[in-house]
């Protein structure tokens, strides 16, 4: 059965795209069928697994407004088991656009748009990782109304939980308005480093928060991480021996575990 999972924050700089690309990535290599989908207008998570804007002509934003089917949007990365469906920049203004769409759709139909288009082909995957705007405007609402669950990225940083308060009511409505399944697959904490006494400190903060939601698995600050995406490359291709590729590893056999496939 399919796992369709959301990387979501609002708050900028806390390694979802990065989490998206590297999760993705590592599924893929343990053997899953894995979709990443680039909900981002930015295209990160797209130029991350080596697709620019002249690897393709129809995009999500395509998808979104009915202008391509999800079948024509789709394009086979050269990572293993690893597709996905990019970004442009396109995408900025889809919010206005799906908002003045015929009055005939309803608010629930403008939010569920990503879920009826991906529909044909979820069974086609073990696992659908979506990276969300750093907002939590229609796209992201979209990405609630299809997900299974929410992973959310926090940084053991100062102000780590700032934002994350308001992120929880809006799954919350999203679970009470559009999706009732709709659950917190868990928080993953990133850019951690051991030499400060402020990572530990804050590791302890979101522990102590949320529990059993809380990865094991702590993403450390790394600078082959952050160089691995200019090269096309998430990091386990990248610099596969490192720590930061053994963590994301680590990750992805936490989330295989916790669902069973």
């Amino acid at each position: 059965m399919s796992k369709i999972i959301a990387v979501v924050n609002q708050k900028g700089g806390v390694g979802k795209t990065t989490t998206s690309i590297n999760l993705a990535a590592s599924l893929g290599m343990l053997g899953k069928k894995v979709l990443l989908i680039d909900l981002d207008p930015q295209g990160n998570a797209s130029t991350g697994v080596d697709i620019n804007k002249n690897d393709f002509t129809k995009s999500i934003y395509e998808l979104l407004t009915e202008d391509a089917t999800v079948e024509e949007v789709v394009i086979k990365t050269k990572f293993k088991n690893l597709d996905l469906i990019p970004a442009s920049i396109n995408l900025a203004g889809i919010d206005i656009e799906l908002l003045e769409r015929t009055n005939k759709e309803t608010t629930f139909e403008k939010a569920s748009q990503l879920k009826k288009m991906i529909q044909p082909i979820v069974a086609n995957y073990d696992y659908i990782i979506i990276d969300c705007p750093p907002s939590l405007g229609l796209l992201t609402t979209n990405a609630l109304a299809a997900v299974n669950s929410v992973m959310i990225p926090v940084q053991c940083e100062f102000f780590a939980l700032d934002g994350v308060i308001q992120l929880l009511n809006t799954i919350n409505l999203a679970k009470k308005n559009l999706n009732p399944s709709l659950d917190i697959e868990g928080v993953v904490l990133t850019m951690f480093d051991n030499r400060t006494n402020l990572g530990i400190e804050v590791i302890e903060e979101i522990r102590g928060s949320f529990r059993d939601r809380t990865y094991d698995t702590l993403i450390p600050r790394a600078i082959k991480l952050a160089e691995a995406p200019s090269h096309g490359q998430p990091i386990i291709y990248y610099y596969p021996h490192g720590k930061s590729a053994q963590a994301y590893l680590s990750l992805a056999k936490e989330v295989i575990s916790k669902n069973g496939n």
